[in-house]
């Protein structure tokens, strides 16, 4: 274009003819470049529009904690089912070992949350298990745990333009509402007899990926230290036998760890977490049935923890979690496999 407008006039009126004869075309075409250029950028706002009309549906990985809720008035509920398998024991130096007879266990851990304000939330989160050992004919019936329950603060709103995280903060009780104390059998005992202060700091931040896909990443670290002291009778869940008196304090225990949530699509997402356990050891004093004196500490322990998992969402208020969660390294504790599903719903 800029070719022809360069070119020198010509006179007469055949060749303006032939000149405005060419020129149309030429307009044509501009004119059509034009539209098309209007077009693929309609095309690009519209998709981009439709990408922020649909955001990434997230559950929430199997072990991260979330923090406060984002609108007052808000409920979340969230029931999940897990069989417990145990496979074996770290010892002191971290060596796994076979573990027998093996106690299984089938829980369910429902968490209820309400939003006080736009960043305050109330937590519950009750369990009740039931557990069986091979060989044992005799029933443990259902066993209704501690209760937490938390307060938790985001007291930094996200701001993924700018890179900014979602950071909360949580403090609260664990009620000893478990059995501890004079049991039947020791593989009954699900409660630590004692309150038991609790605080946690997460993050959760989001981030876009090439191809549109969304990844959540969360990072916490909780904190547990008992408040009081467990008064102890005969056999109790701290390993005592019958005829047993005396007390216990339990160790200082926590978890740190992340999750990642990837968005396959907005209803499918992938999850992984990864997470590390320490807890220090029980304090036990008292006499046994025989008159003897006991005042002895447990030894620390500590594990790492892997849960992968997938997501299905069907709107932004009700998903599916399953997975499996297990134990690939640690001293003095358990490991065990465990499978488990969780529906979350928020109203």
């Amino acid at each position: 274009m800029k070719f022809l407008l360069a070119r020198p006039r010509q006179s007469g009126s055949t060749h303006n003819c032939f000149h405005a004869l060419l020129g149309l075309p030429l307009l044509a075409v501009m004119t059509a470049t034009a539209q098309a250029a209007d077009t693929n950028n309609n095309t690009t706002i519209e998709e981009q529009s439709i990408q922020e009309e649909k955001p990434q549906w997230y559950t929430g990985s199997l072990v991260s904690p979330s923090g406060a809720m984002t609108k007052k008035g808000m409920i979340a509920w969230e029931p999940y089912m897990t069989y417990s398998q145990p496979v074996g024991q770290f010892n002191s130096n971290g060596s796994s070992q076979p573990l027998h007879p093996r106690q299984k266990a089938v829980s369910n851990f429902t968490l209820y949350k309400y939003s006080i304000t736009d960043s305050v939330s109330i937590q519950l989160t009750p369990v009740i298990s039931y557990r069986w050992k091979k060989g044992d004919n005799t029933s443990s019936d259902l066993k209704f745990g501690d209760l937490p329950v938390d307060l938790m603060w985001r007291y930094v709103d996200a701001d993924p333009k700018r890179y900014i995280p979602a950071l909360s903060i949580f403090a609260g009780m664990a009620m000893p509402t478990g059995d501890y104390n004079r049991l039947g059998r020791a593989q009954d005992g699900v409660g630590a007899g004692a309150y038991t202060f609790r605080l946690a700091l997460t993050e959760q931040s989001t981030y876009t990926l090439p191809g549109q896909h969304e990844l959540r990443l969360r990072v916490w670290s909780t904190f547990r230290r008992a408040v009081t002291t467990a008064h102890l009778h005969d056999v109790t869940s701290y390993g005592t036998s019958s005829g047993f008196k005396g007390r216990a304090q339990p160790g200082m225990y926590g978890e740190s760890g992340f999750s990642l949530e990837f968005g396959i699509n907005q209803k499918w997402v992938l999850a992984l977490d990864l997470a590390r356990d320490w807890a220090n050891g029980a304090h036990l004093r008292g006499t046994t049935a025989t008159g003897k004196k006991v005042n002895s500490l447990s030894e620390a322990s500590g594990d790492w923890q892997i849960a992968p998992a997938i997501e299905y969402n069907w709107s932004p208020r009700f998903g599916v979690i399953a997975g499996v969660s297990t134990y690939f390294a640690g001293h003095n504790t358990g490991f065990d496999i465990s499978p488990q599903v969780a529906f979350n719903s928020v109203f």
